[in-house]
């Protein structure tokens, strides 16, 4: 079992008193949004150019009820200076692995085979609308045990292949984005806009799968090639 942890970097810092429970996380995660006083540019962030790639574990979601699900919540959000996230790119982003120049094939063959022994069972998770972040509009997610436990798993594969680690597993926020904020904007004109959906019911998915993945920046999104995809024993 993880036990989360207090981190300034993490949104929010604190973690919920109880991951697993949809209605914890949900109102945890707006109180923290609560407190936002202006959203930044998401893609104001060093680092990253047109020509970065890296590596990272993310879960992909294909499920159709949540795809038209977050489609509805983006036609809603057209006031706000907004970059949707497209129906094909929705994700949950588990941590970086490294850029591609400081990480070799091998590396990647390695840590894949590594990160297939014992990897955790597929689960159920729910997404529950909506929230943001300092730079982004999200789904709170629930419940978290199942993500703790991957990428605890995850990150111990790289300690054995001998890359360097991810951020802790106990700093984890875990979340699926819906839209990245393009430019400053105050937050309660967000919270205005978001305040109506929150009443939406949440949308059920399967996560059966976590993908090893090529990342890059695009003109408002992040894409990504395939680079692995481990099932999770059903």
């Amino acid at each position: 079992m993880v036990l989360l942890e207090r981190h300034h970097a993490s949104f929010p810092p604190d973690p919920p008193t109880d991951p697993d429970d949809p209605a914890t996380v949900a109102r945890h995660e707006w109180e923290a949004f609560s407190r936002v006083d202006t959203m930044v540019n998401h893609w104001d962030r060093p680092g990253w150019t047109g020509t970065t790639r890296a590596y990272y574990w993310l879960l992909e979601f294909h499920t159709p009820a949540l795809i038209a699900h977050a489609r509805a919540c983006q036609d809603i959000l057209r006031s706000l200076p907004i970059d949707d996230i497209p129906a094909d790119g929705i994700h949950l982003t588990l941590g970086r692995i490294g850029l591609t120049g400081d990480v070799t094939p091998q590396q990647v063959t390695n840590l894949a085979v590594a990160a297939r022994t014992g990897l955790p069972g597929a689960f159920s998770l729910q997404a529950i609308p909506l929230t943001a972040s300092r730079g982004a509009i999200r789904y709170s997610v629930a419940p978290w045990a199942p993500i703790l436990a991957l990428h605890d798993h995850l990150s111990q594969a790289m300690s054995r292949s001998g890359l360097p680690p991810m951020p802790p597993t106990a700093h984890l926020r875990p979340h699926i984005g819906v839209g990245y904020l393009h430019r400053p904007t105050p937050a309660e004109d967000v919270r205005r806009v978001l305040e109506p959906l929150r009443r939406m019911p949440p949308a059920a998915t399967t996560v059966d799968a976590v993908h090893l993945v090529r990342m890059r920046r695009t003109a408002g999104a992040y894409r990504w090639d395939r680079i692995r995809t481990l099932p999770l024993p059903a």
